[in-house]
């Protein structure tokens, strides 16, 4: 018997996936906890249509951030923070203060998109790596300065 999974099931699939199983386990196990659901013709092309509306928005979301990403490359940002003499930096610059310095040029980056070797503790001009996306990064320059 084809059913289609509602939830993850150990052994058997994922959600969302069709899968054959026995007639049994399907109408006294899966059915019956709501794990499964009969698959139908009209239940298999609604599933197919949401599949493909799913990864025609993902590819949209991707070429997004490859856009984004082309358009912060090497960009530099200006962060304001308390300084003492010496350059020492009263606290560091967190990826939330990059976040807002971006925000205020027009980017919206959430601040943990943002990927610190290190917190900044001194002034100056810093490399720092964005993480977009699973397989899209950029690069900025942050030059940190005191108020």
């Amino acid at each position: 018997m084809k059913v289609i999974l509602l939830q993850d099931v150990k052994g058997q699939g994922k959600k969302g996936e069709v899968v054959e199983v026995n007639e049994g386990y399907a109408r006294n196990f899966l059915i019956k906890k709501g794990l499964a659901e009969i698959a139908t013709a009209m239940k298999i092309n609604d599933l197919n249509q949401k599949k493909a509306a799913a990864d025609f928005h993902k590819a949209e979301e991707v070429k997004a951030m490859q856009a984004l990403a082309a358009e912060l490359r090497g960009k530099n940002f200006t962060v304001k923070i308390k300084a003492g003499q010496g350059g020492k930096v009263f606290g560091s610059v967190t990826g939330a203060n990059i976040s807002d310095a971006m925000s205020s040029a027009g980017y919206d980056v959430d601040k943990r998109k943002i990927a610190l070797d290190a917190p900044i503790k001194n002034l100056g001009v810093y490399d720092v790596n964005l993480k977009l996306m699973e397989g899209i990064s950029s690069k900025i320059k942050v030059t940190v300065e005191s108020e």
